[in-house]
């Protein structure tokens, strides 16, 4: 019985000695020491505005076109910040939701016009429709939308009601656990 209890202990350390090492590393290595909380990037953006931050939370969601940005949840309800990578440079897997990530890059504070934004959902739509028209980018853009479990609606220019501050973390290191 003794030998069973030794055994079984020494598979659980080694299982949590496998695991910790099991942390994904992407881009560069990290260099910040501390840690700035999403909650007080958030509170205060422009203190932090074109500051190196390293921020550490849960991963609440992942790009799923291309994997070029993750949200990171914040030690506040219902905040995230977007650590927003370039394409290709960094690729999040789907699978890296619900992960914890520690991440560090530049942020960014924007605001964008009623004009920019309607720019941007149209290009998304035409993206999710890979170039097949406006129309039909937000017909697939839905059937997509309900392939994945989303029902996702097509993008309203008329839903932009004013100019929006978007606040990311231009992302440059992540590491993933």
């Amino acid at each position: 019985m003794r030998r069973m209890i030794v055994t079984a202990a020494a598979v659980l350390l080694c299982a949590s000695v496998i695991s910790a090492g099991q942390v994904k590393k992407y881009g560069k290595p990290l260099t910040l020491k501390d840690i700035t909380k999403v909650s007080d990037i958030l509170a205060k953006p422009e203190a932090f505005n074109g500051k190196r931050v390293k921020v550490q939370g849960p991963i609440v969601d992942v790009c799923s076109m291309k994997g070029c940005w993750i949200a990171i949840g914040s030690d506040k309800e219902f905040e995230s910040i977007r650590f927003k990578v370039d394409e290709g440079v960094i690729v999040f897997p789907m699978d890296s939701k619900g992960l914890t990530a520690t991440v560090e890059g530049v942020l960014s504070v924007t605001v964008m016009s009623v004009a920019d934004q309607i720019a941007a959902g149209n290009e998304m739509a035409m993206e999710m429709g890979m170039g097949m028209g406006k129309e039909m980018g937000k017909e697939m853009g839905k059937e997509m939308g309900k392939e994945m479990g989303k029902e996702k609606k097509p993008f309203d220019p008329k839903s932009i009601k004013g100019p929006k501050t978007v606040i990311m973390i231009k992302g440059e290191a992540a590491e993933v656990f």
